[in-house]
């Protein structure tokens, strides 16, 4: 099976060739070819579309010199490379030719050969009851240009048989290119919206398409570098399908303006997915369907996009590398899953909502600013029949959760930062603002769990209580109180010299906190007290500034660094 095969290649070395994707052209017709696309979630995106098949658009900028082919209701007029049948248009040449007027209940039909044509949209209104308005079946490329400033429309048949061929209102059997500077509304009545049965790229334009199955589909790739694009489909909104090419099957947006509302999944690639420039949109209606998903690796390095799913936000098969994008994710199940390896290490993610905020077989947090809101698990390490394992009580599996730099904030209903297998800290900041049951904890660690960088708080309940490992390289605090501490309420970290190591305002009911730090030395006791003032920018609680220390507080607990707190519902730490 392919993917199968591209997983298998995770170790292939990579050959850049020179591809980056800064380095590329913005002109005309230079879309880069997308790089070795393996599941492995260290790539960037030049990497991942270098090895790709190339995105060939085509030169959306002619139109000079056209032939005029001018629609009249029933029948239309052409010139050289064109017969009329009826209202059955065939253009048998390659060339560039004009359409202009209104098609009723007729179609245009590209039979070209081994010759590129191109179509100039100039106030065309094309509809058919048969088939699709526009239907490239032979040809070396098919061109669409939407001429400045005009308004053109297809609709096709409400119902294509179960074998056809040809089955949306813009189809091209050959490589397709829509740009231009008009406007484009596409009906697909009977199936898909737009259909290239090669490679599909879209350069500019306004474009309109509702679709009773798919929106726009690229079989071999779907590349957009600009225009304006809305699409609402009862099947999948964005989608490339061939499943069979290693080096097909991709979507990439790098620029322009894209929303889209699906029954089915946003964007579907049977392969990758990149995003490195534009604005993205997706909402998913259904509770099954996903926003963004892959079937290899997604790779989100710049642009933006805002995602509403009913299952994941972002999905993919193999590994997802979270490079520079920024991202407002709402799902009904994970924010961000990868079934192998999920990185992040630049941009903004924010998971509004989510059963489960980020989860892969292995996590790795090593920059950016991530901020995570969920009903269950948090971050979660997890895979198979291991996931949802609390700290100490299951088995270690093969998984792991590094954080070696960046800021991670979650607000979890279950367990924050939890780990079927092992977990450490290296750098970075994580604030977990965990759960109020005692059935969870605000970290959940089956395995090792070590730090020795960076900032880690974490409060939640005191039912399942997991701190760091004793022989951390990075002293550690855990401080379970003998009450509940409110909502709101301000907590202080204060070293036996009346230091404030650490201020931090809860956000939800607290019965125990873990606090790790550069300044926190082993073996050395520690006050948490309540009050103290909170000044500075806060990080999910955790704030820059604070003064107070012991006096005129209340002092909750006294507490040894790298000891598990006295009491009952500490785990296996």
């Amino acid at each position: 099976m392919r993917i199968r095969t591209r997983l298998a290649a995770a170790v292939t070395s990579l050959v850049l060739a020179g591809a980056a994707l800064s380095a590329c052209s913005d002109a005309e017709g230079a879309v880069p070819s997308p790089a070795t696309t393996t599941a492995d979630a260290s790539q960037g995106a030049a990497a991942v579309l270098a090895a790709n098949k190339a995105a060939e658009a085509g030169d959306t900028s002619a139109g000079a010199g056209a032939v005029t082919v001018t629609l009249k209701g029933t029948t239309a007029a052409g010139g050289d490379g064109v017969s009329v049948d009826g209202s059955t248009v065939r253009i048998t040449a390659g060339g560039t030719y004009r359409l202009t007027g209104t098609l009723t209940d007729g179609r245009v039909v590209v039979d070209a050969g081994d010759a590129t044509v191109t179509l100039v949209l100039d106030g065309a209104s094309i509809s058919s009851s048969t088939g699709a308005a526009i239907a490239a079946t032979t040809a070396k490329a098919l061109v669409v240009i939407l001429a400045d400033g005009s308004t053109n429309t297809l609709s096709d048949a409400r119902s294509y048989a179960e074998d056809a061929e040809v089955n949306a209102a813009l189809y091209s059997a050959a490589d397709l290119t829509v740009g231009g500077a008009g406007s484009l509304t596409v009906h697909g009545n009977g199936n898909d919206g737009i259909t290239g049965k090669d490679g599909l790229v879209i350069t500019g334009g306004t474009i309109t398409v509702d679709a009773a199955d798919d929106g726009i589909r690229g079989k071999d790739l779907l590349v957009v570098t600009g225009g304006t694009i809305a699409v609402t489909a009862g099947g999948d909104g964005l989608k490339a399908d061939n499943a069979e090419d290693t080096t097909a099957g991709y979507i990439a947006v790098r620029g322009g303006d894209v929303t889209v509302t699906a029954a089915g999944d946003g964007a579907d690639a049977a392969t990758d997915l990149v995003l490195t420039g534009g604005t993205l949109r997706v909402t998913t209606d259904d509770a099954e369907a996903k926003g963004l998903k892959s079937g290899v690796v997604t790779v989100l390095e710049g642009g933006s996009a805002t995602v509403a799913a009913g299952d994941d936000a972002v999905h993919s098969d193999g590994a997802v590398h979270l490079a520079g994008a920024t991202l407002s994710l709402a799902a009904g199940d994970d924010g961000v899953h990868a079934e192998t390896t999920l990185r992040i290490d630049k941009g903004t993610v924010d998971v509004t909502r989510s059963t489960e905020g980020i989860e892969a077989a292995t996590i790795v947090v090593a920059g950016g600013v991530v901020h995570v809101v969920s009903s269950d698990d948090g971050l979660n390490a997890a895979g198979g029949t291991t996931s949802g394992g609390r700290g100490g009580g299951e088995e270690v599996g093969p998984y792991k959760a590094t954080i070696s730099g960046g800021t991670l904030v979650v607000d979890a209903g279950g367990d924050g930062f939890d780990s079927n297998g092992t977990a450490e800290i290296t750098g970075g900041t994580v604030v977990v603002n965990g759960p109020t049951q005692r059935g969870n904890g605000a970290l959940d660690v089956n395995g090792s769990f070590t730090v020795s960088g960076g900032t880690l708080v974490a409060a939640g309940s005191a039912g399942m209580v997991v701190a760091p490992d004793a022989g951390s390289a990075q002293g550690w605090l855990s401080a379970t109180f003998t009450t509940t501490v409110a909502a709101g309420t301000t907590l202080q970290v204060v070293a036996a010299d009346g230091t404030v190591l650490a201020t931090f305002v809860t956000s939800k009911a607290v019965q125990n906190l873990v606090y790790s730090g550069p300044r926190v030395s082993t073996g050395a006791q520690y006050t948490v007290v309540q009050g103290g003032t909170a000044t500075g920018t806060s990080v999910g609680g955790l704030v820059t500034g604070g003064t107070g220390g012991t006096a005129g507080t209340t002092v909750l607990a006294t507490v040894t660094a790298g000891q598990a707190p006295a009491g009952g519902g500490f785990g296996r730490r």
